[in-house]
């Protein structure tokens, strides 16, 4: 599957630890999941993303209203190299009585910078 499956394995954690800091809405934890500034494309809107950038309101409005919960549906690693991995990934969003609100296919880029791991860009045709 790759020559850089210790990258590989501490990409995936990432995704794991972003994917549980934005269920719990743990919005200090999240952010550590990424390495900043982080961009994001969706929307036909680029944003860089800062420190500070994500705020506790962010779930409570627009594409997040009706959201209790997502999950990855798919992961495989596009490339890879000893500081850097692209995934194509698929997540899904859930309301909270499990019924489905969409299914999102997306590119991550997660790169190592002064020995952490993070997400540097992403992808999606999320809203």
């Amino acid at each position: 599957m790759t020559d850089h499956p210790q990258a590989v394995a501490a990409a995936m954690q990432c995704l794991d630890d972003f994917m549980t800091a934005f269920n719990a809405r743990d919005v200090k934890a999240f952010e550590k999941t990424f390495n900043l500034p982080s961009v994001r494309l969706a929307s036909n809107k680029m944003v860089i993303i800062e420190s500070g950038y994500h705020q506790p309101e962010m779930f409570d409005r627009g594409p997040l209203a009706e959201w209790d919960h997502s999950a990855w549906e798919r992961r495989e690693v596009i490339h890879s190299g000893a500081d850097k991995v692209h995934i194509d990934t698929r997540f899904t969003r859930y309301r909270k009585d499990g019924s489905v609100i969409g299914g999102f296919d997306s590119i991550y880029v997660v790169t190592c910078e002064e020995g952490h791991w993070g997400v540097k860009a992403r992808s999606s045709y999320a809203p």
